[in-house]
């Protein structure tokens, strides 16, 4: 499994985002400049992490982009999944599943131990914690 480019760029601005701070606005292109992100490509992705809850943004000479929340109140999972959907390595730990060989297939339990270990560690990983390994 690998994360989209798109989700990689949103982890990459929200973590820029936090290092601001939480009352600090950030333009787009500045972030953009910073993170090596397109500017078109990064509109779309605070567009979609701003409909998530997890950034604010404002218009106009004093608007910008900043957090919606404390960073140690998002995780890594919510910034992906806001981007990228929910996370499943197959198709078959989804609820509603679809393996041809049901309950009989040896590798659906191994798909779903790691899936569920991925999304709880993904779910523990906090801004703040990220921050802090710098």
């Amino acid at each position: 499994m690998q994360i989209t480019r798109q989700a990689d760029y949103a982890v990459r601005a929200v973590l820029y985002l936090a290092r601001l701070g939480q009352t600090e606005r950030a333009a787009t292109s500045q972030v953009a400049k910073e993170q090596h992100i397109p500017p078109s490509f990064l509109a779309k992705i605070i567009s979609q992490l701003s409909i998530a809850g997890l950034l604010h943004t404002s218009r106009g000479a004093r608007g910008g982009v900043t957090l919606a929340r404390d960073p140690k109140e998002i995780t890594l999972l919510e910034v992906i999944e806001a981007i990228d959907g929910p996370i499943m390595l197959n198709e078959c730990v989804g609820e509603n599943s679809t393996c041809t060989f049901d309950d009989n297939c040896p590798l659906r339990p191994v798909w779903c131990e790691a899936q569920s270990e991925l999304v709880t560690h993904l779910k523990g990983t906090t801004f703040d914690q990220l921050m802090a390994q710098n």
